[in-house]
């Protein structure tokens, strides 16, 4: 994975590569019509809400509206399709996910098309029973997987889902066997975990909370390897799998070739936005933590993530759908 590490670095520092008079003009300019912001996931979800939220903002500072655009399907592939097609002017972007990371090992080449913007919130994914499910600790719950193998159906939102890879990482460093059960989508799969037809669930955050707080749902831990602010008193899987890490990630992207100078005017005001204290009150009722960044950053992250996203995808034998 070092190549395509160094090539996000490089395209995300090529603005420097570029007069200072050529930069400024680009950015003077920018923008002067509506720009689109196209979501992988249906309205009403997480991460529909924070785009839509990002871009209310986006319109109030910048003087142009920032549209939101659902095209949900594959994966949050079919929006990625659309804007790698669009004319790199920066006025179509991707809100890019933790999905599109996992994507890149499954034949969709994220490096290659995109350029990283910046990234918007990280939150975490939580680890859920029905309450009536024997194990009420994580270290029961894999007494009990270990002692009944093959016979905890584990629902995902379909496979290569983020709730599908991070049971994939517990069964990989846990050395547990789990059925996933895909669903389309996490909100019917959440519906069976509350009826007893499947038994566990790693849901994220923002999709779950209110039925743990009404204890519908019993959370074991959270999938960071920190406990959450938001959920205080559940530990984390760190804490009984060193090293288990996984966060459901939000940023912005854009066709391969937009101006440099654009990429760096958003992403100048996508951290400004982050750090008002509204702002980041309103994005810790998601669950999310606000986390502002260069291009150049931003690239090395999703890198990383595509990297240990890999060993997931080969160890469960994943394959694109």
């Amino acid at each position: 994975m070092k190549l395509p590490r160094r090539k996000f670095l490089h395209l995300a520092a090529g603005a420097a590569a570029l007069p200072a008079v050529s930069r400024s003009a680009w950015a003077q300019a920018y923008p002067s019509r509506p720009v689109h912001i196209i979501v992988g996931f249906p309205g009403g979800s997480a991460s529909d809400t924070t785009a839509r939220l990002i871009g209310q903002w986006l319109s109030e500072r910048l003087g142009q509206p920032f549209v939101i655009e659902n095209r949900p399907g594959a994966a949050s592939n079919l929006a990625a399709e659309a804007v790698v097609r669009a004319p790199p002017d920066g006025y179509t972007l991707l809100l890019v996910t933790s999905v599109n990371a996992i994507n890149a090992n499954l034949g969709f080449d994220f490096i290659r098309d995109l350029v990283p913007v910046a990234r918007l919130v990280q939150g975490p994914g939580v680890m859920e029973v029905n309450p009536a499910f024997p194990a009420k600790t994580v270290p029961e719950f894999i007494a009990y997987a270990k002692a009944h193998p093959g016979k905890i159906n584990m629902a995902t939102a379909g496979s290569a889902s983020m709730l599908h890879v991070y049971g994939e990482l517990f069964k990989m460093m846990a050395g547990v066997d789990m059925v996933p059960v895909p669903y389309r989508g996490a909100p019917p799969a959440v519906t069976d975990l509350i009826g007893g037809r499947v038994q566990v669930i790693f849901d994220t955050f923002a999709a779950s909370i209110e039925f743990v707080r009404a204890g519908k749902l019993r959370a074991l831990a959270v999938t960071t390897a920190t406990r959450s602010p938001a959920l205080p008193d559940v530990p984390s899987l760190g804490d009984f799998l060193p090293g288990y890490d996984a966060s459901t990630w939000l940023g912005i992207g854009a066709p391969m070739n937009t101006p440099p100078a654009i990429v760096e005017k958003l992403n100048k005001e996508i951290n400004a936005v982050l750090a008002d204290p509204t702002m980041e009150a309103r994005i810790a009722n998601f669950g999310y933590t606000a986390f502002a960044s260069s291009s150049a950053e931003f690239g090395k992250f999703i890198a990383e993530d595509i990297e240990k996203w890999a060993k997931v995808v080969k160890f469960a034998g994943i394959k694109p759908e």
